[in-house]
């Protein structure tokens, strides 16, 4: 189906607002930063938390240092996320995904940890996953003081935070722990292969086109290292152990055949997998909040599914 009357709304509005916008792909990082602003003022406030802290994390010494935001939804959440940021590895931060944090703690009651992983060119792989890295075990050794005893830890993300949570899933196995029970990936990013369909259909050239994905894997890793599994899950040799899955893909987006690609190579590795396509929905729907109706109902979906898994744990 095209593309739904809320989400051909905006991008005409946008269009309107700002007709000699520059693409993506031809802005400079810092350029594309304060575009990729736009938005924030119509997302507005989340709900309210029980508790929110900020703290700081390094990867190593002499590394710069990076924020994390905890939101507690409650006196005792159920379980923890480590929720992992889209933006190309160059764009947004956890500010833009503040919203989207607490209406996902609120939906399931579980710890929100918001990773504002330093960003490409500047810090080009692996800084990025290696601060998600050092998050994920951050969240790990401190269950107990995020949750209550014995919590769940999910990892998700959107877009390339997708491809790191991915990849986090990755490292977890060849380093035995921190143990994940969950993976959420929406519309995540796999493979750097431009030839596929969904790459080269024109209805999906829309908020991420194929040219700004190219800008964006320019930026954040050389070519001849885009098949490794930490940069391109898609490639891993094995997908065997890796914890439960729910994929979530827009319609029209360039990224939707890897999504599926790597969905199904989960499930051919034996690893339980859901997948849900929206339809009608363009790349970047999830963090539109009070923008398109669609991205309440993804985060209403992605709820519904971590708790459900809480509950199967529970009776485990």
């Amino acid at each position: 189906m095209a593309i739904d009357q809320a989400t051909q709304q905006f991008l005409a509005q946008a269009q309107a607002a700002n007709p000699d916008a520059r693409p993506m792909h031809e802005s400079t990082p810092e350029e594309a930063r304060i575009g990729a602003l736009g938005t924030l003022d119509l997302i507005g406030p989340g709900v309210e938390m029980a508790e929110v802290e900020n703290l700081e994390l390094s990867s190593g010494a002499g590394q710069e240092p990076f924020q994390v935001r905890v939101l507690k939804p409650s006196a005792q959440p159920q379980g923890i996320i480590v929720y992992l940021h889209g933006g190309g590895w160059v764009v947004s931060d956890i500010a833009a995904y503040d919203t989207i944090g607490r209406q996902l703690a609120q939906h399931t009651d579980h710890t929100v940890v918001l990773v504002n992983y330093r960003k490409a060119p500047e810090f080009a792989y692996p800084a990025p996953a290696d601060d998600c890295w050092t998050a994920l075990q951050w969240a790990d050794e401190n269950r107990d003081q995020l949750a209550v005893t014995g919590a769940p830890l999910v990892v998700a993300g959107d877009s390339a935070g997708g491809n790191l949570a991915a990849a986090m899933t990755l490292r977890a196995r060849e380093a035995e722990g921190p143990q994940i029970d969950y993976q959420v990936l929406v519309y995540p990013v796999t493979d750097a292969d431009f030839t596929r369909p969904s790459y080269l259909d024109p209805e999906n050239q829309l908020l991420l086109t194929t040219e700004s994905m190219v800008w964006f894997w320019n930026h954040y890793v050389p070519a001849e290292r885009r098949t490794e599994q930490d940069v391109a899950p898609l490639h891993a040799e094995s997908l065997a152990g890796l914890p439960e899955a729910f994929v979530i893909l827009a319609e029209h987006d360039v990224l939707r055949d890897e999504g599926e690609a790597y969905a199904a190579r989960l499930a051919e590795a034996g690893v339980t997998v859901e997948t849900e396509v929206f339809e009608g929905q363009m790349h970047g729907f999830l963090n539109m909040f009070n923008i398109l109706p669609s991205s309440a109902a993804v985060v209403e979906r992605m709820g519904e599914k971590i708790r459900q898994q809480v509950a199967k744990e529970v009776v485990r």
